[in-house]
């Protein structure tokens, strides 16, 4: 084998990875699930104390899984320090689970706004008034901020200019699959220095 065709059958590893996500996710969103592209991102910063919150992807594609923040918030500043991430699905009803590691980069201002344009009108004013992360003193402050926002801006609201976007790009894929007498179905996709690679794991 060449080493174009070895490049070939590396690309079509992820692709394959990425194909049987996607494939994952419809048949999540095919349940009664509120939110099935709800996923758990795990990340840590420069002290090494790692946290975990659900976030909601709006984005799979070769350049990686997508997802929106408020850059002031906790996750945003560990991954100014450490862009690393882990990103969870796992979906009850269909007994299934997928992890995705790897590099996160921020996404530019142009994709940012167009993202930022298909929101709901209360979900912007909320991104303007939520001071993500820092200690609130009561309830009425935050709503007294989402009102002022809706003041501010009665027509069309702009993005925050400290509100944006991640992608995360996969370094493994690892798809998990409920077994009886918890004999489970684990495959990992990796890149390695020689490109994608597949592989089954034990339970």
């Amino acid at each position: 084998m060449s080493s174009s065709d070895a490049a070939w059958d590396s690309d079509a590893r992820y692709r394959e990875a990425l194909a049987r996500v996607e494939q994952v996710l419809e048949r999540a969103k095919a349940t009664d699930l509120m939110e099935p592209t709800a996923g758990v991102l795990a990340t840590a910063g420069c002290d090494g104390w790692p946290t975990a919150r659900t976030v909601l992807l709006k984005g799979l594609d070769e350049q990686g899984a997508l997802f929106y923040t408020n850059r002031r918030s906790r996750k945003a500043r560990q991954l100014a320090e450490n862009p690393r991430a882990s990103l969870c699905f796992l979906w009850q009803p269909l007994a299934e689970q997928v992890e995705l590691c790897g590099a996160v980069v921020p996404v530019s201002a142009e994709e940012a706004d167009a993202y930022w344009a298909t929101r709901p009108r209360i979900s912007q004013v909320g991104g303007w008034a939520s001071e993500q992360s820092e200690p609130l003193m009561a309830r009425r402050h935050l709503e007294e901020r989402a009102a002022e926002i809706e003041r501010r801006f009665p027509d069309a609201i702009p993005r925050p200019p400290h509100w944006s976007g991640y992608r995360l790009v996969p370094v493994t894929i690892e798809l998990w699959r409920a077994g009886d007498g918890r004999l489970h179905e684990r495959e990992r996709y990796t890149l390695r220095p020689e490109g994608w690679v597949h592989e089954w794991l034990n339970p």
